[in-house]
Protein backbone atom coordinates (compact mmCIF):
# COMPACT_ATOMS: atom_id res chain seq x y z
CA UNK A 1 0.00 0.00 0.00
CA UNK A 2 1.72 3.25 -0.86
CA UNK A 3 2.66 5.79 1.74
CA UNK A 4 0.86 8.98 2.26
CA UNK A 5 3.84 9.67 4.60
CA UNK A 6 7.25 8.79 4.26
CA UNK A 7 10.17 9.73 6.73
CA UNK A 8 14.22 8.13 5.71
CA UNK A 9 16.96 8.49 8.02
CA UNK A 10 15.76 11.75 8.82
CA UNK A 11 18.17 13.58 11.34
CA UNK A 12 17.51 16.79 13.30
CA UNK A 13 18.71 18.92 15.67
CA UNK A 14 18.30 22.16 17.70
CA UNK A 15 21.16 23.69 17.84
CA UNK A 16 24.03 21.43 19.25
CA UNK A 17 21.70 18.94 20.72
CA UNK A 18 20.60 15.90 18.69
CA UNK A 19 17.10 14.81 18.46
CA UNK A 20 16.32 12.45 15.75
CA UNK A 21 19.37 10.05 14.27
CA UNK A 22 18.56 8.30 11.82
CA UNK A 23 14.30 8.06 11.65
CA UNK A 24 12.85 5.62 8.88
CA UNK A 25 8.73 5.17 8.88
CA UNK A 26 5.52 4.85 7.01
CA UNK A 27 2.29 5.99 7.17
CA UNK A 28 0.27 3.87 4.50
CA UNK A 29 -2.81 5.93 3.11
CA UNK A 30 -6.07 5.31 4.83
CA UNK A 31 -4.25 4.00 8.03
CA UNK A 32 -3.88 5.09 11.77
CA UNK A 33 -0.39 4.99 13.04
CA UNK A 34 0.75 6.03 16.45
CA UNK A 35 4.00 7.44 17.38
CA UNK A 36 5.02 6.43 21.06
CA UNK A 37 7.79 7.09 23.17
CA UNK A 38 8.93 8.82 26.27
CA UNK A 39 8.62 12.80 26.95
CA UNK A 40 11.61 14.38 25.03
CA UNK A 41 12.24 11.36 22.53
CA UNK A 42 11.46 13.53 19.71
CA UNK A 43 7.42 12.37 18.73
CA UNK A 44 6.51 16.15 18.39
CA UNK A 45 9.64 17.41 16.69
CA UNK A 46 8.21 14.41 13.87
CA UNK A 47 5.03 15.88 13.34
CA UNK A 48 6.33 19.61 12.81
CA UNK A 49 8.54 18.49 10.13
CA UNK A 50 6.04 16.63 8.40
CA UNK A 51 4.15 20.05 8.43
CA UNK A 52 6.99 21.91 7.27
CA UNK A 53 7.62 23.80 10.35
CA UNK A 54 11.34 22.61 10.50
CA UNK A 55 13.24 21.60 8.44
CA UNK A 56 15.77 17.79 8.94
CA UNK A 57 19.70 18.26 8.76
CA UNK A 58 19.46 14.91 6.64
CA UNK A 59 17.37 12.56 5.07
CA UNK A 60 13.76 12.84 3.44
CA UNK A 61 10.67 13.49 4.59
CA UNK A 62 7.87 12.93 1.95
CA UNK A 63 4.26 14.13 2.27
CA UNK A 64 1.43 13.02 -0.38
CA UNK A 65 4.47 12.42 -3.03
CA UNK A 66 6.40 15.84 -2.56
CA UNK A 67 9.69 16.77 -0.77
CA UNK A 68 8.77 19.06 2.12
CA UNK A 69 11.97 20.94 2.98
CA UNK A 70 11.80 21.74 -0.61
CA UNK A 71 8.77 22.84 -1.41
CA UNK A 72 8.84 26.79 -1.34
CA UNK A 73 6.26 29.03 0.81
CA UNK A 74 3.41 28.30 -1.77
CA UNK A 75 3.65 24.86 -2.11
CA UNK A 76 3.93 24.21 1.39
CA UNK A 77 1.06 26.33 2.27
CA UNK A 78 -1.05 24.42 -0.11
CA UNK A 79 -0.19 21.05 0.72
CA UNK A 80 -0.72 21.91 4.53
CA UNK A 81 -4.42 22.50 3.32
CA UNK A 82 -4.52 18.75 2.63
CA UNK A 83 -3.76 18.44 6.65
CA UNK A 84 -4.60 18.97 9.65
CA UNK A 85 -3.59 18.81 13.35
CA UNK A 86 -5.57 18.29 17.02
CA UNK A 87 -3.56 20.20 19.79
CA UNK A 88 -2.45 18.70 22.77
CA UNK A 89 -5.56 20.93 24.58
CA UNK A 90 -8.01 21.70 21.69
CA UNK A 91 -6.43 25.36 21.30
CA UNK A 92 -10.25 26.46 20.74
CA UNK A 93 -10.73 30.73 20.01
CA UNK A 94 -11.80 31.46 23.59
CA UNK A 95 -13.99 34.25 22.62
CA UNK A 96 -15.89 32.42 19.65
CA UNK A 97 -18.94 30.11 19.94
CA UNK A 98 -18.41 26.29 19.05
CA UNK A 99 -20.04 26.91 15.83
CA UNK A 100 -17.43 29.75 15.20
CA UNK A 101 -14.57 27.78 15.90
CA UNK A 102 -15.36 24.94 13.21
CA UNK A 103 -16.56 27.38 10.72
CA UNK A 104 -13.37 29.14 10.83
CA UNK A 105 -10.89 27.11 8.39
CA UNK A 106 -14.34 26.74 6.04
CA UNK A 107 -14.17 30.55 6.03
CA UNK A 108 -10.68 30.67 5.45
CA UNK A 109 -9.57 28.22 3.23
CA UNK A 110 -12.75 28.85 1.41
CA UNK A 111 -14.80 30.55 -1.21
CA UNK A 112 -18.09 28.39 0.29
CA UNK A 113 -21.27 30.55 0.76
CA UNK A 114 -22.83 31.14 4.28
CA UNK A 115 -25.46 28.88 3.80
CA UNK A 116 -23.28 26.15 3.18
CA UNK A 117 -20.76 26.57 5.37
CA UNK A 118 -23.91 26.41 8.25
CA UNK A 119 -24.68 22.82 7.12
CA UNK A 120 -21.26 21.73 7.19
CA UNK A 121 -20.54 22.99 10.69
CA UNK A 122 -23.58 20.91 11.41
CA UNK A 123 -22.90 18.09 9.97
CA UNK A 124 -19.18 17.81 11.39
CA UNK A 125 -20.56 18.53 14.94
CA UNK A 126 -23.17 16.13 14.41
CA UNK A 127 -20.41 13.87 13.74
CA UNK A 128 -18.93 14.02 17.16
CA UNK A 129 -22.19 14.05 18.89
CA UNK A 130 -22.15 17.88 20.06
CA UNK A 131 -24.32 19.60 17.34
CA UNK A 132 -26.36 20.69 20.14
CA UNK A 133 -23.48 22.53 21.13
CA UNK A 134 -23.28 24.80 18.97
CA UNK A 135 -24.13 28.18 20.34
CA UNK A 136 -21.63 27.76 23.55
CA UNK A 137 -18.26 29.66 24.42
CA UNK A 138 -15.19 27.31 24.68
CA UNK A 139 -15.42 28.06 28.75
CA UNK A 140 -18.98 26.63 28.96
CA UNK A 141 -17.54 23.40 27.65
CA UNK A 142 -16.39 20.22 29.76
CA UNK A 143 -12.87 19.12 28.81
CA UNK A 144 -14.05 16.61 26.73
CA UNK A 145 -16.35 18.43 25.03
CA UNK A 146 -13.88 20.89 24.13
CA UNK A 147 -11.42 18.01 22.78
CA UNK A 148 -14.78 17.36 20.52
CA UNK A 149 -14.92 20.62 19.24
CA UNK A 150 -11.69 20.84 18.51
CA UNK A 151 -11.61 17.50 16.84
CA UNK A 152 -14.85 18.27 14.29
CA UNK A 153 -12.77 21.66 13.48
CA UNK A 154 -9.84 19.59 12.33
CA UNK A 155 -11.88 17.67 10.04
CA UNK A 156 -13.87 20.87 8.62
CA UNK A 157 -12.01 20.48 5.56
CA UNK A 158 -11.56 16.70 5.02
CA UNK A 159 -8.01 16.82 5.35
CA UNK A 160 -6.09 13.55 4.10
CA UNK A 161 -4.14 13.46 6.43
CA UNK A 162 -4.65 14.01 10.39
CA UNK A 163 -2.14 14.13 13.48
CA UNK A 164 -2.74 14.48 16.73
CA UNK A 165 -0.37 15.45 19.17
CA UNK A 166 -1.29 13.56 22.40
CA UNK A 167 -5.36 13.86 21.95
CA UNK A 168 -6.10 12.19 25.41
CA UNK A 169 -4.02 14.30 27.85
CA UNK A 170 -6.12 15.39 30.82
CA UNK A 171 -9.33 13.10 29.82
CA UNK A 172 -11.52 11.50 32.07
CA UNK A 173 -12.13 7.83 31.15
CA UNK A 174 -15.28 7.95 29.35
CA UNK A 175 -13.85 11.24 27.35
CA UNK A 176 -10.70 9.46 26.55
CA UNK A 177 -12.85 6.23 25.03
CA UNK A 178 -15.32 8.53 23.30
CA UNK A 179 -12.33 10.49 21.63
CA UNK A 180 -10.53 7.31 20.51
CA UNK A 181 -13.01 6.18 18.99
CA UNK A 182 -13.78 9.24 17.03
CA UNK A 183 -10.32 9.40 15.50
CA UNK A 184 -10.72 5.58 14.75
CA UNK A 185 -14.30 6.32 13.12
CA UNK A 186 -13.58 9.68 11.08
CA UNK A 187 -9.86 8.07 9.88
CA UNK A 188 -12.05 5.48 8.10
CA UNK A 189 -15.22 7.65 7.01
CA UNK A 190 -12.55 10.22 5.81
CA UNK A 191 -10.01 7.74 4.02
CA UNK A 192 -8.00 9.25 5.70
CA UNK A 193 -4.36 8.82 7.19
CA UNK A 194 -3.43 9.40 10.78
CA UNK A 195 -0.59 9.91 12.87
CA UNK A 196 -1.41 9.90 16.25
CA UNK A 197 1.60 10.82 19.27
CA UNK A 198 0.49 9.82 22.40
CA UNK A 199 1.62 8.46 26.01
CA UNK A 200 -1.81 6.23 26.27
CA UNK A 201 -0.49 2.93 25.46
CA UNK A 202 -3.73 0.83 26.21
CA UNK A 203 -6.33 2.96 24.12
CA UNK A 204 -4.29 3.64 20.97
CA UNK A 205 -3.67 0.20 20.62
CA UNK A 206 -7.14 -1.09 20.73
CA UNK A 207 -7.44 1.82 18.03
CA UNK A 208 -4.25 1.67 15.22
CA UNK A 209 -2.98 -0.03 12.77
CA UNK A 210 0.72 0.22 13.38
CA UNK A 211 2.88 1.41 16.41
CA UNK A 212 6.59 2.79 16.30
CA UNK A 213 8.56 3.75 19.39
CA UNK A 214 10.87 6.60 19.89
CA UNK A 215 13.78 6.15 22.34
CA UNK A 216 16.77 8.76 22.15
CA UNK A 217 15.46 9.94 18.86
CA UNK A 218 15.75 6.30 17.00
CA UNK A 219 12.87 3.71 16.30
CA UNK A 220 13.99 1.31 19.03
CA UNK A 221 10.78 -1.00 18.18
CA UNK A 222 7.68 -1.52 15.71
CA UNK A 223 5.19 -3.37 14.70
CA UNK A 224 1.26 -3.82 14.94
CA UNK A 225 -0.81 -3.62 18.33
CA UNK A 226 -0.81 -7.41 18.62
CA UNK A 227 3.34 -7.35 17.87
CA UNK A 228 3.88 -4.76 20.47
CA UNK A 229 1.49 -6.99 23.21
CA UNK A 230 3.46 -9.67 22.61
CA UNK A 231 6.74 -8.24 22.16
CA UNK A 232 9.71 -9.64 24.90
CA UNK A 233 11.87 -6.54 24.11
CA UNK A 234 12.92 -5.21 27.75
CA UNK A 235 11.98 -1.77 26.60
CA UNK A 236 9.08 -2.21 24.82
CA UNK A 237 7.80 -4.29 27.60
CA UNK A 238 7.90 -2.12 30.13
CA UNK A 239 6.70 0.87 28.52
CA UNK A 240 4.12 -0.81 27.27
CA UNK A 241 2.94 -2.49 30.45
CA UNK A 242 3.76 0.50 32.28
CA UNK A 243 6.46 -1.64 34.84
CA UNK A 244 8.38 0.57 37.13
CA UNK A 245 11.82 -0.76 36.88
CA UNK A 246 13.30 -2.11 33.73
CA UNK A 247 15.33 -0.46 31.04
CA UNK A 248 14.19 2.75 31.77
CA UNK A 249 15.45 2.54 35.72
CA UNK A 250 13.34 3.98 38.30
CA UNK A 251 16.39 5.13 40.08
CA UNK A 252 19.03 7.83 38.50
CA UNK A 253 22.31 6.28 38.73
CA UNK A 254 23.83 8.04 41.98
CA UNK A 255 26.67 7.01 44.44
CA UNK A 256 26.21 4.76 46.94
CA UNK A 257 22.55 5.15 49.14
CA UNK A 258 24.57 4.08 52.22
CA UNK A 259 27.95 6.02 51.28
CA UNK A 260 25.37 9.75 50.68
CA UNK A 261 23.30 8.70 53.73
CA UNK A 262 26.49 8.24 56.69
CA UNK A 263 28.92 8.66 54.88
CA UNK A 264 30.23 5.38 54.71
CA UNK A 265 33.19 4.23 52.48
CA UNK A 266 32.77 0.52 50.97
CA UNK A 267 35.86 -1.59 50.84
Amino acid sequence: MPSLVSLRDVCFSYGSRDVLHGVTLDVPRGKLVAIMGGSGCGKTTLMRLIGGQLKPRSGQVTVCGASVPALDREALYALRRRMSMLFQFGALFTDMTVFDNVAFLMREHSDMPEPVIRDLVLMKLHAVGLRGAEALLPSELSGGMARRVALARAIALDPELMMYDEPFAGLDPISLGVIGQLIRRLNNALGASSIVVTHDVQESLQIVDYVYFLSGGKVVAEGTPEEIRASRDPWVHQFVWGETDGPVPFQVPAPSYEEALLGVQRA
